[in-house]
């Protein structure tokens, strides 16, 4: 990934929450056919290891657990929230017009190299784990012994769990940082009138990034 040094996040801890906040990871692994992508909710250990484990469970009927034998080496992103920004929301536009439209966005890149985890008890206790965390703002949280034990049983069968040592993170905040005072502000103004969720985290991330401009 291309991170133009004023667009660069490596505090460990803004990292490790944007994973915690946005856990549903892309998947870029390599297989016979050449690349391929699944998209996999992810529990994230940021003490394991020198950057953290990453843990997840795909399909037995998907064969890239399969594949990841022998290519081992993967990608997994976490892509936080992301707004366009249009050229007439910058001040400076209307005075020089040497603007054009952009996407602002937060993004991390986990590295590492993929082990297949084919037992049930570590599957078990992953899917436990996940269900917590996921129904942890439910008025009454589904829990696995909610369901017969024979069916968890047969749902547990099919499905494999992975495990990534995380060697590598990157991560990328494209916020407005290269540009004006007046301009980001204008930016930020126009994301908040739009009145969307997403549009107002990034309107939020751009005020606490720090401008290099």
């Amino acid at each position: 990934m291309y991170v133009p040094a004023h667009f660069e996040e490596n505090r460990p801890e803004v990292l490790h929450q944007m994973i915690a906040d946005h856990p549903l990871g892309t998947l870029v692994t390599t297989g016979p056919n050449g690349l391929d992508a699944n998209h996999v909710p992810f529990e994230f250990a940021p003490g394991e290891g020198p950057h953290g484990t990453l843990r997840a469970h795909v399909a037995r009927a998907n064969p890239v657990w399969q594949e990841v034998a022998t290519h081992p080496d993967t990608l997994v992103i976490f892509q936080g929230p992301a707004a366009y920004i249009s050229p007439t929301w910058y001040p400076s536009k209307h005075e020089t017009h040497r603007q054009v439209p952009t996407y602002n966005y937060m993004v991390v890149h986990a590295h590492g190299k993929i082990v297949v985890r084919d037992d049930e008890a570590f599957v078990r206790g992953l899917v436990a784990r996940l269900t917590r965390t996921m129904e942890a703002n439910e008025p009454k949280p589904w829990k696995m012994g909610d369901a017969p034990a024979d069916f968890i049983s047969q749902m547990l069968g099919a499905i494999v769990g992975i495990e990534i040592e995380v060697t590598r993170l990157v991560g990328k905040w494209k916020l407005s940082q290269n540009k004006e005072a007046r301009d980001r502000r204008g930016a930020v103004e126009a994301l908040l009138a739009g009145g969307s969720e997403t549009q107002e985290a990034v309107a939020e991330a751009m005020l606490s990034a720090p401008p290099s401009f």
